[in-house]
């Protein structure tokens, strides 16, 4: 166990590279963009179903 953390901060060190300031903010920007995207998306499909459901409960009646 204590060989795997050593050679975890090992590699942490030497092989593990920052982003710059730039490079994070530009990331930043497309994660926060896709993660609307994917929510609207998950809201659509959801109102969508949601809808489906209540017309067929309401042609039940």
């Amino acid at each position: 166990m204590i060989t795997y953390i050593r050679e975890s901060f090992e590699e942490l060190k030497h092989n593990v590279s920052l982003p710059t300031r730039a490079e994070a903010s530009n990331l930043m920007v497309i994660v926060a963009v896709f993660s609307i995207l994917f929510a609207l998306a998950t809201w659509g499909v959801d109102t969508v179903f949601s809808k489906l459901i209540q017309l067929y409960f309401d042609t039940l009646n």
